[in-house]
């Protein structure tokens, strides 16, 4: 079966989808961060064990003093990445 631009361009929406998903992830756990939301909640515990991987290096690059700007910064270049990363991947197999 021949690659046709209908299926680039569908490969490039999913991975465009992917990189939303991610970024939205880092997100939803910057909010519950930000409001303190009780770490014994399971939907908490989850966003939290997807969100930490998907960081990568970016926890830890500002030390501002404040823990609420230095989660928004560090995840918030996170969330950012994954947008620009998937877009540009996305824009390649769309080609």
């Amino acid at each position: 079966m021949p690659y046709t631009a209908h299926n680039e361009a569908t490969a490039a929406r999913i991975i465009g989808a992917v990189g939303a998903l991610f970024a939205l992830t880092e997100g939803l756990y910057i909010l519950m961060q930000v409001l303190n939301a009780d770490p014994a909640n399971k939907f908490y515990t989850f966003i939290k064990s997807l969100a930490e991987p998907l960081a990568l290096f970016f926890p830890g690059l500002f030390h501002t003093g404040s823990t609420n700007l230095d989660i928004v910064l560090n995840y918030g270049l996170a969330a950012i990445f994954w947008l620009i990363v998937s877009g540009f991947v996305a824009r390649v197999v769309a080609r």
